[in-house]
C-alpha cells in the first residue's frame, strides 16, 4: 500500500519537487519564525504615537539603499548567506511602508504556507497516511507538525504573540537541545520521587512550625495601592491590631517590633497563622532562598527560650532540604545529561570510525590498498544501498532480478543478512595474496623439516645397525666364554 502511494506521489511532478525540498522548507519556516518574532520585539506596539508607517527623509533613504544593497547581495554572496539580510532589510522596509500590522499578516501568511507545504511534503516522504489512523495518531513528528500549523493560525488570526511559541522549534532542529529536555525526562521518575520526599520534609517543618514558630513567621510585604481603599483599610487596620496584640502582650512572641515599624504596621504580616499559610511560606520562602527558610524569619534574640530551637530548625532545613534533596534532583539531571552528551560523542566516533554497512573499523584499512575513506565512499557506500531499497520498493515485482528478489524477500522479513557484515572485497583480495604467502612459507618449512627427518631417519638406521653388530659380538663372546669353562671342567684332573 506505501509502494503504491510512493509510485502516486512520484507520478506528479509537482508534489514530487515539494516532496524533494523538504529540508529548505523546515529552514524557511524556521527563519521566518525568528523574522516574526523580531518584529513582534523590536516594533511592538508600532504606530500608537499616531505616526505608523513613518521615518523621518535620511532613515527611509538608508534603508532603500539598504534594500538595494541586499538586493544586489543575492547574486554575489551564496543564498544562506545572501537571502537572509535581503528578508530583513525588506521586513524593516515594509514595516516602515506598510505598518507592523500588515507585514505581520503577510510574514504569518507566508509561514503558515510553507509549514503547509511542508507537512504535504512530510506526509509524502513518510508515508503517513498509508499506514492507518492509529500509526498516524502515534507518529509523534507528524502530531509536532500539525501542532506547528495550528499555532501559526493563532498568530495570524488570533494574536501576534501565539508566534513566540514557534521560537521552540529550536529545540526539535538540535540534538543538543534536545538532550536538555531528556536530561529531564529520562529519569523523570527518579526526579519526581526526590520533589516528593522534598514536599514532606517542608510539610514535617511546616507543622513544626505551626506548633512552636508561629510567631517568628512575620514577613516584610510590599503593598500596592488598592482601587478599593475601604477594603484595603480594614484589612491592615486588622492585620495591625492583630500584630499589636502578639507584640503587646502574646505569650509566644517576646521580642518588642524594632522602631519605626509601629508608624507602618502595613508592612507586615504573619505568615503561620493557619498550616496552610505555613506550608505555603516555608515552601514558598524556603526553597527558593540560598540559606533556607532561616533568612526570611525573624531574627530571634539570644535571651529568648526558643533561641535554640530556632538554630536547630534552621540548620535542619538547610542541611537536610537545601543541601543534600535539591542537590540530588540537580545532581540527577546534571548526570543524565552527561550521559547523554557521551552518547553522543560515542555514536560520532563510532561514525567516524566505523563503516555503516559492514562494521569494519578504520584501523582494518592499514597499509592497504584501499582507505577507509575510499572503502565508506565507494565500496560500501550507504547512500547506494538505500537507493537500493527503493529501488527494490518501488519497482514492479514480476521484474524483480534473482538478487532483487532475493534482497526484496529479506527486507519483508526484516533480516539483514545480506549485508556484508565484517567482510570487504578490498581486504578479501590483499587476504588472499598474504594466505597465498603463508602458505608458501608453510611450504619451505615444511621441505626443510622432511630433509631434516630424512637425515635423522639415516642416522638412526646407521644406530640401529650399530647396536645390533655390538650385541651379536657380546652373544658371541659370551659363548667362546662358556664353551672354555666347560672344557676347563672336563681336563682339570680328580
Amino acid at each position: 500500500m506505501c509502494v503504491i502511494s510512493r509510485n502516486q506521489w512520484r507520478r506528479n511532478p509537482t508534489l514530487f519537487w515539494f516532496s524533494r525540498h523538504i529540508s529548505l522548507w523546515g529552514s524557511i519556516s524556521f527563519n521566518l519564525a525568528v523574522f516574526i518574532n523580531l518584529a513582534v520585539a523590536l516594533f511592538y506596539p508600532f504606530g500608537d504615537d499616531g505616526d505608523e508607517g513613518t521615518l523621518p527623509p535620511l532613515l527611509s533613504a538608508l534603508l532603500w539603499v539598504a534594500v538595494t544593497l541586499c538586493t544586489a547581495m543575492l547574486f554575489v554572496l551564496p543564498k544562506p548567506f545572501g537571502i537572509r539580510p535581503f528578508l530583513v532589510s525588506v521586513m524593516l522596509r515594509s514595516i516602515y511602508t506598510l505598518g507592523l500590522g500588515p507585514t505581520l499578516i503577510l510574514l504569518g501568511a507566508s509561514n503558515l504556507c510553507n509549514k503547509v507545504v511542508f507537512l504535504v511534503s512530510f506526509v509524502g516522504n513518510r508515508g503517513t497516511f498509508t499506514r492507518g489512523y492509529r500509526a498516524v495518531i502515534m507518529d509523534m513528528a507528524f502530531l509536532y507538525h500539525v501542532v506547528y500549523v495550528i499555532v501559526c493560525m493563532l498568530g495570524l488570526f488570533v494574536h501576534e504573540f501565539f508566534y513566540s511559541f514557534l521560537l521552540f522549534d529550536l529545540v526539535y532542529r538540535e540534538e543538543t537541545l534536545l538532550n536538555v529536555i531528556k536530561s529531564v525526562t529520562r529519569n523523570g521518575r527518579s526526579i519526581i520521587l526526590t520533589a516528593v520526599l522534598a514536599l514532606i520534609l517542608v510539610y514535617l517543618f511546616s507543622i513544626i512550625g505551626f506548633l512552636f514558630l508561629k510567631d517568628d513567621f512575620i514577613m516584610e510585604v510590599d503593598r500596592l495601592k488598592d482601587r478599593t481603599p475601604d477594603l484595603g483599610t480594614g484589612l491592615s487596620l486588622h492585620l495591625s491590631v492583630v500584630l499589636k496584640r502578639r507584640v503587646g502582650g502574646g505569650p509566644h512572641l517576646h521580642a518588642p517590633v524594632p522602631a519605626g515599624e509601629e508608624d507602618d504596621e502595613g508592612d507586615i504580616e504573619r505568615a503561620c497563622d493557619t498550616l496552610l499559610m505555613c506550608i505555603v511560606t516555608v515552601l514558598n520562602q524556603g526553597l527558593r532562598n540560598g540559606g533556607g527558610v532561616g533568612d526570611v524569619l525573624r531574627k530571634p534574640s539570644k535571651d529568648e527560650p526558643l533561641f535554640a530551637a530556632r538554630v536547630v530548625y534552621d540548620l535542619l532545613f538547610y542541611f537536610i532540604v537545601i543541601i543534600i534533596v535539591l542537590n540530588l534532583i540537580f545532581g540527577v539531571i546534571i548526570d543524565t545529561f552527561a550521559d547523554l552528551r557521551s552518547e553522543k560523542q560515542k555514536k560520532e566516533e563510532i561514525l567516524k570510525t566505523t563503516c555503516f554497512i559492514c562494521g569494519l573499523e578504520r584501523d582494518k584499512f592499514d597499509n592497504k590498498t584501499v582507505s577507509f575513506e575510499e572503502h565508506i565512499m565507494s565500496e560500501h557506500c550507504m547512500w547506494h544501498y538505500l537507493y537500493f531499497i527503493v529501488l527494490v520498493k518501488v519497482k514492479d515485482p514480476t521484474e524483480y532480478t534473482g538478487p532483487e528478489s532475493f534482497v526484496a524477500k529479506m527486507i519483508v522479513d526484516k533480516n539483514l543478512d545480506w549485508f556484508p557484515r565484517m567482510r570487504a572485497m578490498s581486504l578479501v583480495s590483499s587476504e588472499s595474496e598474504n594466505e597465498q604467502n603463508e602458505i608458501r612459507n608453510l611450504q619451505e618449512k615444511l621441505e626443510s623439516s622432511m630433509s631434516l627427518v630424512k637425515q635423522l631417519s639415516g642416522q638412526l638406521a646407521e644406530l640401529k645397525e650399530q647396536m645390533t653388530e655390538q650385541r651379536k659380538n657380546k652373544q658371541r663372546l659370551g659363548f667362546l666364554g662358556s664353551t672354555t669353562s666347560h672344557v676347563n671342567h672336563h681336563m682339570s684332573p680328580h
